[in-house]
């Protein structure tokens, strides 16, 4: 390793060694925590992000008494903890034992009902965005947000609740207010006055808001099962041990959990005095920070559509400043480094994640910059094993002798060219067609409609024409509607709402096989078109009512009960359209964040408009818009329709323009809908990639010069359909601001660009890659435009919003495309071995040696970009929200399939291994690692990276017919293999 030939090899192995040297300072010397701090308040502390079981021990040594400590952190599951108990010390040869007993999660302290108990008076509080319980005894004082309250204990400067034969009494040494919230009765309390304590009512006093919900009830107090709905940050842990010293033992349980830090009362057993503590280990800073203000902004007109949160503290040390903290930027003090994690749910107050690993991460991050350069060495200087293979691709000959197996590859791609488009089902009544006649929009004022500007429900502003193409698509899975485009579709269902609840165009499954909900509302099996009524009996009841109480109470529904939800969303969802609801067009002036609404809601109240003009065209606008829009259908004659179009547009434009999106941009997002660039770019790679085989099979037979000509057109076109592909992600680029992966449609369309291109690279030496790689990339763009993918553009969250989505995405997801040509070579190959036979050996074995130097190209260049981009990842996290490696589920399955592919790479090393079968083998069962990279994490798990919401995902059926297939054609070919090749 020490030849200069061999530097970007000992550059790999000296980078491992960096990161793990790293890995151990980060795991065994440093530390990571929270630090929640409340606008206007000063902290110094940090609660670990590991939970901690802690021991004292307090006993006699001589004439004295001295405490030992055992501590260790825990992995918090019941299995974790069993595995670090028991623990067992010496205390002045006294032996002491700690055993684990139980552990119990969502527990919380509360009152256990009793009747021998001493009397509890329940007092509830809202602070923080959250509710507390708080109990008070009967005969104490208990201090609430500094502010002191007392049970039948008289106090001067607290407020005094005290027991009468009528009930309770309260005298407050405040002003303030009490809401009887049964009937919203209201009226003050006054200072030193005793008054009837009024039950289940909002008090105000000395700023702290509270609720007194029941009578006083005699009990103890316990730990008690928490309520589910309670925030996770309330729910705590309780942890029961048995200590033992010497002979004898008591079980001991404490209350705790990550975040917070908690001790048990001190238990006496035998001459010993014993603390259990349970939860995050407090660590305290050098330094303090103060949170002068936090500032939390959200996508234009949405509650909880946060676009990004700032943290503006000062940091006072020797010398004092200010400083900003937000998402993807951090503070880096004195080895410390701060990163904005979350906030409170008032908005009052934040969350700082804090990371105390500056030696750990600066040797990881030289380990990272050596395992880069060394990879990127091994394509361009040494003797390495990548550029002997592509020196070996000259040596084989140009003659291609595919025809067979280019035959079976074509006929493989023939399902997809089948029609998948959805039936329309039964005949549209001839009343209700007539109806929709006579209100449909000619397509040119239809396109004038369309460039109105509307806020969505997340906050995104976009045209009208992009608004009404995703509602009909979420509705029928359809662009169109009898003829009419989804424009024309929406203006219909402004004119004639009654008549489009009639209409047959819901949809209830894209295949027509949730037979459960056709029979509950009568419907044969196999229709695959409703209408709205369909769901109502003719009483009105809505037919699905029953069911969806079970559909929405689990966290794991069924695909059945998935379909009652999507059509429960669907109806209300046409509901909204209808009642023109949704329609969110009209600015709110002055609305400090940029809400637009629409006239029903205006309508509706809860808006105020100073301005009476525009109130009235608020209210009205609308209104007069579609009864002159009715008019002009029947003439013909759109001018005064035209024109109020142009007074909505004008308001948009003067009230709207902080959010409003520029003309070009309006008009560049209607032609980017209207070209629907991918979801014909797969008809035309599927088609050119089938020629291409064909071309080349009949080259096979002839090779005149016109047939290669005929084989260089189906090239370049495969090329221009690449350009065209670029072309689409740049202009979805522009219109969304972001780079265009960043969600499941966006990185499908990345994986096809990078699968072609890299088929046009390596389709240099090979044509039949090329061809591989345009049905690969044909079947994902299919994919793609499947009902389960949503296409639509969206808002990024904040933590998206940063550069590192364009490096690090771009890298590991581009990976996947040499992964993908490297998989599909290795079926080519495999294939061609089933095919050969001894007359043709020689030139099949020449094929199948080229194919083999191809696919090792290939998903070398692969696993370089996978690890490259996963370590990236790794950068970004610990500049941007938290340490570099979590275990995050993407973040663990990338790094097995590099440990995979890095394992199929070396398996030549390995004797039993070697092999052009068992080679083309490995990369096509390796690549199922990928697909559980990226499917199986994203639509199956949760975590970070994750499109899924944990709930249960069915497993398509064609999984195992594909896994069935795999082992035939390994058992298969193996057998040719072993007939053909090794035959002596």
């Amino acid at each position: 390793l020490l030849r200069k030939e061999k530097w970007a090899v000992l550059t790999l192995h000296v980078s491992w060694i960096l990161i793990i040297i790293g890995a151990f300072i980060t795991r065994y010397i440093s530390y990571e925590g929270m630090m929640p701090i409340r606008e206007g308040a000063t902290e110094n502390s940090v609660y670990s992000s590991n939970a901690f079981l802690t021991l004292y021990v307090d006993g006699p040594v001589g004439d004295q008494k001295l405490r030992r400590t055992l501590e260790d952190d825990l992995i918090v599951t019941e299995q974790g903890i069993k595995s670090s108990l028991p623990w067992t010390m010496d205390f002045e040869n006294t032996p002491i034992r700690v055993d684990f007993v139980r552990f119990e999660q969502g527990m919380q302290l509360g009152l256990v009902p009793d009747s021998s108990g001493t009397s509890y008076l329940q007092i509830v509080e809202s602070s923080e965005g959250s509710r507390h319980d708080h109990y008070l005894a009967q005969g104490e004082i208990s201090s609430i947000h500094n502010l002191l309250f007392a049970y039948d204990k008289p106090t001067e400067g607290a407020i005094n609740l005290t027991s009468t034969p009528e009930g309770l009494t309260i005298q407050s040494p405040f002003e303030g207010t009490f809401m009887r919230m049964a009937d919203q009765f209201s009226d003050a309390v006054s200072v030193g006055e005793t008054a009837q304590l009024q039950l289940r009512s909002l008090y105000q006093l000395g700023g702290v808001q509270f609720v007194i919900p029941e009578p006083p009830v005699p009990g103890v107090m316990g730990i008690v099962k928490a309520d589910e709905n309670l925030p996770k940050d309330q729910l705590q842990d309780a942890f029961t041990v048995r200590v033992w010293v010497g002979d004898a033992s008591e079980e001991i349980t404490v209350l705790g959990s990550k975040g917070a830090s908690s001790f048990s009362q001190p238990v006496s057993i035998g001459n010993h005095d014993i603390t259990v503590g349970y939860g995050s280990k407090v660590y305290t800073l050098p330094f303090s920070i103060t949170l002068n203000d936090f500032i939390a902004q959200k996508y234009p007109g949405t509650e909880k559509g946060y676009s990004s949160f700032m943290s503006k503290i000062t940091v006072a040390d020797d010398r004092p400043f200010d400083y900003d903290i937000y998402m993807n930027h951090v503070l880096d003090h004195q080895g410390y480094r701060f990163f904005q994690s979350s906030f409170h749910p008032d908005e009052q107050g934040t969350v700082l994640s804090v990371n105390y690993d500056q030696w750990g991460t600066w040797i990881t991050y030289l380990g990272y910059i050596l395992l880069y350069l060394g990879l990127m060495g091994i394509f361009f200087f040494g003797d390495t094993r990548f550029k002997q293979l592509s020196k070996s691709l000259d040596k084989f000959s140009s003659k291609k002798s595919l025809l067979t197996i280019a035959a079976l590859l074509t006929l493989g791609t023939s399902w997809g060219q089948t029609d998948h488009d959805v039936a329309h089902g039964a005949v549209t009544p001839t009343d209700i067609s007539s109806l929709i006649t006579k209100s449909v929009v000619a397509p040119e004022h239809a396109r004038k409609f369309s460039a109105l500007v509307i806020q969505d429900d997340n906050g995104r502003m976009k045209p009208l024409h992009t608004f009404t193409s995703e509602l009909l698509r979420k509705l029928s899975f359809k662009d169109q509607y009898e003829g009419l485009n989804a424009d024309q579709v929406f203006l219909s269902m402004q004119l004639n709402p009654a008549a489009w609840y009639q209409m047959p165009f819901l949809t209830i499954d894209k295949q027509a096989n949730n037979d459960s909900i056709r029979r509950i509302i009568g419907a044969p099996s196999g229709q695959k078109l409703f209408k709205a009524t369909d769901f109502f009996d003719d009483q009105g009841r809505y037919l699905l009512a029953p069911y969806l109480q079970d559909a929405y109470g689990t966290n794991s529904p069924n695909q059945f009960q998935k379909d009652f939800k999507n059509i429960d969303l669907k109806l209300g969802l046409l509901n909204r359209a209808l009642s023109g609801e949704i329609l969110k067009i009209f600015p709110v002036p002055d609305d400090e964040n940029n809400k637009w609404i629409s006239a029903l809601e205006y309508r509706s109240g809860g808006f105020e408009i100073a301005d009476s003009l525009y109130s009235n065209f608020v209210t009205n606008g609308l209104r007069y818009y579609l009864m002159s829009l009715q008019k002009s259908v029947e003439t013909g004659d759109y001018s005064e329709s035209d024109k109020i179009l142009e007074a909505i547009a004008q308001n948009q434009e003067l009230l709207g323009s902080d959010v409003l999106p520029s003309k070009q941009k309006i008009e560049a997002e209607i032609v980017y809908n209207e070209l629907d660039l991918f979801n014909r770019l797969y008809h035309y790679q599927l088609m050119f990639g089938a020629f291409l085989f064909l071309v080349l099979i009949f080259q096979i037979f002839r090779d005149a010069k016109w047939v290669r000509t005929t084989a260089s057109v189906f090239v370049w076109a495969i090329a221009l359909t690449f350009v065209a592909h670029t072309f689409g992600l740049v202009f979805r680029w522009y219109l969304s601001g972001h780079a265009p992966w960043s969600d499941a449609y966006e990185s499908i369309l990345y994986v096809g660009w990078a699968t072609l291109g890299f088929g046009l690279v390596f389709g240099r030496k090979n044509r039949l890659t090329l061809a591989s790689a345009t049905f690969v990339t044909s079947m994902l763009l299919w994919i793609a435009h499947q009902s389960w993918v949503d296409p639509s553009i969206a808002n990024l969250v904040p933590v998206l919003d940063s550069y590192w989505l364009m490096i690090h995405v771009a890298i590991i997801v581009g990976s996947y495309g040499p992964l993908t040509v490297g998989m599909i070579l290795g079926i080519v190959s495999l294939l061609l071995m089933v095919i050969t036979t001894q007359a043709t050996k020689t030139k099949m074995e020449s094929h199948i040696k080229e194919l083999t130097v191809i696919n090792e190209l290939s998903i070398t260049v692969g696993l370089v970009m996978l690890t490259i981009g996963n370590f990236l990842g790794g950068m970004w996290a610990n500049e941007s929200w938290g340490r570099y490696w979590g275990w995050d589920p993407k973040e663990t399955w990338a790094l097995i399939s590099i440990m995979v592919y890095a394992f199929v790479i070396h398996g030549r090393l390995i004797p039993g291994l070697r092999g052009a079968w068992t080679f083309n083998l490995m990369t096509v069962l390796a690549y199922a690692s990928i697909m559980m990279t990226y499917f199986g994490v994203n639509f199956y798990l949760v975590g970070l990276h994750s499109y899924a919401s944990g709930e249960q995902v069915i497993t398509p059926t064609f999984i195992w017919y594909t896994l069935f297939g795999v082992f035939m054609l390994a058992l298969i070919s193996r057998w040719r293999y072993q007939v053909v090749f090794k035959k002596k």
